[in-house]
């Protein structure tokens, strides 16, 4: 086994540190804030992840795992050093490199033997060889120190289970020693090991994530042309998902992709291309399809409604997917913004982001419109106008169609992730919008009405 810092406690660098302790190595992660590392050491993490908190307890008491600002012991002695800090967007798509040369530069002024540097981190492709540069530049001692490429595929809400059970591990290397150091690290995850050269791996990351960003960004541009033409894309999406050359992930339409990997990814990406001359035709139509989707039902319901102004807006899912309290990319900071400019009273709900929600929009009076965060579904439903759903919450697919009729003013729903069978909503009164499908208009829910009322 062997010891391991790691630096960054995101979702890539405290995920991994965790799941290297997990498996027998020794690590330290390292982080500049000392209130966030208290709270580490005491078993609470500073991100929602399911199973994460778990096995932060768990190897902090057997002694596997510890958390520090304290940089220079944590990398001076260490095997490897595993960069897992972020690499935000920048305003022209490209990505911040300023915290991984920070990190580069302590590590030069701070190791005291020969060590492998890891960089886990989505960085653009060449990267690597200078961060490798740079730290021969800064390197105070006369030691080796290589670096490689390790790109994460983890994907929030699952990331434990995705870094313990991956489908395979990439490491990009330039040397047999730093292969061998790498799968050695790696051998008691017992995962398929892909190794290739270190622009092949930085490359792999940025293609992978591209290439699912644009099968979703297809689909919910299908789904938009079937609304026109009278298909349903659900229908559509499992005939397809019989042709093992496409399966069937990634398949859902909806109101757009989001999170911290997609967005970037596809943007630097594009960016990156056109440095080089080239134009990424396909990227660049997943980032505009995307870009046109997060706002499609807030248009929808624009044609509908005369204003917004005064009405009770409930709003269910703040997160951009379930089983997260990430925010970045949600569709709910596309939506949310617009409604309150039109004089929208707001209530919204999601069962872990409505905190982080607050820091961005506190509850209150917001310009013309507000914003009342409630604890419970039924609370944002009661009395309401209208109803958008942006995340796919459990708590939120629990509710049943004759919820929505019995507690909401007016019945009108839009749902930005097709939970509900059009039919179901029909049937129980309720005027329902989604994504790619034939709409239960206003006359389908009359007519459904008066049939029940023959029944009866």
């Amino acid at each position: 086994m062997h010891n391991i810092a790691v630096a960054g406690t995101g979702y890539v660098g405290l995920v991994a540190g965790v799941c290297f302790a997990e498996v027998g190595h020794q690590v330290t992660c390292v982080d500049i804030d000392e209130h966030k590392v208290e709270k580490m050491k005491q078993g609470i993490s500073p991100i929602f992840e399911t199973g994460l908190e778990e096995l932060m307890q768990k190897n902090y008491a057997a002694g596997r795992i510890n958390y520090t600002t304290d940089y220079q012991t944590a990398y001076k002695n260490a095997d490897a050093i595993f960069i897992g800090v972020g690499t935000p967007e920048q305003p022209d798509g490209s990505a911040n490199l300023s915290y991984i040369a920070t990190v580069a530069r302590q590590i030069a002024e701070s190791v005291e033997q020969d060590c492998l540097v890891v960089v886990k981190s989505t960085v653009p492709v060449g990267t690597n060889d200078k961060v490798e540069q740079f730290i021969q530049d800064f390197l105070v001692n006369d030691l080796n120190v290589e670096v490689a490429s390790n790109p994460e595929f983890l994907s929030q809400g699952s990331a434990v289970r995705d870094t313990l059970y991956a489908d395979r591990i990439i490491i990009g290397t330039e040397s047999q020693w730093a292969e061998n150091l790498l799968t050695q690290i790696y051998e008691p995850f017992h995962i398929p090991i892909v190794s290739v050269n270190r622009r092949s791996a930085e490359m792999i990351k940025y293609a992978s994530n591209d290439f699912l960003a644009l099968k979703i960004s297809y689909m919910n541009d299908i789904a938009n042309l079937c609304e026109l033409v009278g298909a349903d894309i659900q229908d559509v999406a499992k005939g397809m998902s019989f042709d093992e050359r496409i399966g069937n992930k990634f398949l859902n339409a909806g109101v757009g992709f989001g999170g911290s990997c997609f967005p970037k990814d596809t943007k630097a990406l594009d960016y990156m291309a056109k440095q080089h001359g080239y134009e990424l035709k396909t990227v660049k139509a997943a980032i505009d399809v995307n870009a046109e989707q997060k706002t499609l039902l807030y248009k929808k319901a624009s044609k509908r409604l005369i204003t917004f102004n005064g009405l009770k807006v409930a709003v269910l899912g703040l997160t951009f997917k379930p089983g997260t309290d990430d925010l970045r990319e949600a569709a709910s900071l596309k939506n949310i913004p617009l409604l309150l400019e039109q004089g929208a009273d707001i209530y919204a709900y999601d069962p872990v982001g409505a905190e982080n929600f607050k820091t961005i929009y506190p509850e209150g009076k917001i310009g013309k419109g507000s914003i009342t965060y409630v604890h419970e579904v039924e609370q944002a439903l009661d009395d309401a106008n209208v109803c958008f759903i942006f995340t796919e919450w459990a708590e939120v697919k629990a509710v049943s169609p004759e919820a929505y009729k019995k507690l909401m003013r007016t019945p009108l729903l839009y749902d930005g992730r097709n939970i509900y069978p059009v039919e179901a909503m029909q049937a129980a009164g309720i005027e329902y919008h989604s994504i790619g499908r034939k709409p239960a208009s206003r006359t389908d829910v009359r007519e459904a009405r008066k049939i029940e009322l023959e029944k009866s």
